[in-house]
């Protein structure tokens, strides 16, 4: 990884956490990985990028975690991968490429338990965004053009589905404070005030990390 700097962002629907990941990247000037990683995780794994949509962030309950990591330790070409249900495939592709990125660039990598896949990697700073209800609630009717209930339905299914993805892939519990380094109301301070935050907490933990 070197020097590689990455900003893992989690995100409550509707707390504009993905144009927090954007903004952050273009003041970092790296590159911002949201929907784009679904492209790269096809590239890398030789699947259909389409198959990458379709699973993208949506839990299986029939995933089975140790199955999985065995099999990720083993290799792409082990007759445990090749026989493995495509949505198991979906998200070892994304994990190797969220390693991947971290190893050769800085950036900002939105969702997609970016932040689990990282925890080796010292020099990864976790952020997790939340905002107020009526907060969350206007910007949804906003960008989608709905009514508030309708806003707060998308919100109430986006966050389980979120929810039901990281708690089943990850160790940790999504959207709990204590793993996160970072957790940030964007109510309070805004897109760019949370910009401004996460910057200068990472300088703050590079800064450990050399010392």
């Amino acid at each position: 990884m070197k020097g590689n700097l990455v900003i893992t962002i989690g995100r409550q629907c509707g707390s504009q956490g993905r144009i927090i990941g954007q903004t952050l990247a273009k003041a970092m000037g790296v590159k911002c990985y949201d929907k784009e990683l679904l492209s790269e995780a096809a590239k890398n794994s030789g699947l259909c990028e389409e198959l990458f949509e379709t699973h993208d962030e949506k839990p299986t309950n029939s995933f089975l975690y140790s199955l999985v990591m065995d099999t990720y330790s083993m290799g792409y070409n082990s007759s445990a991968y090749l026989d493995m249900p495509i949505n198991h495939k979906i998200f070892l592709a994304q994990f190797d490429t969220i390693k991947k990125l971290a190893d050769e660039e800085s950036c900002v990598i939105v969702g997609r338990c970016a932040d689990y896949a990282l925890a080796e990697y010292p020099n990864t700073v976790t952020v997790f965004i939340t905002a107020n209800e009526a907060d969350k609630l206007a910007y949804l009717q906003k960008v989608n053009n709905v009514t508030e209930a309708k806003a707060k339905d998308i919100m109430v299914k986006t966050d389980k589905k979120r929810a039901s993805y990281y708690n089943y892939y990850a160790s940790k519990r999504w959207g709990e404070a204590k793993g996160y380094d970072l957790c940030i109301n964007s109510s309070a301070v805004g897109i760019e005030g949370a910009v401004k935050v996460i910057q200068e907490f990472a300088k703050l933990k590079m800064e450990k990390n050399k010392a």
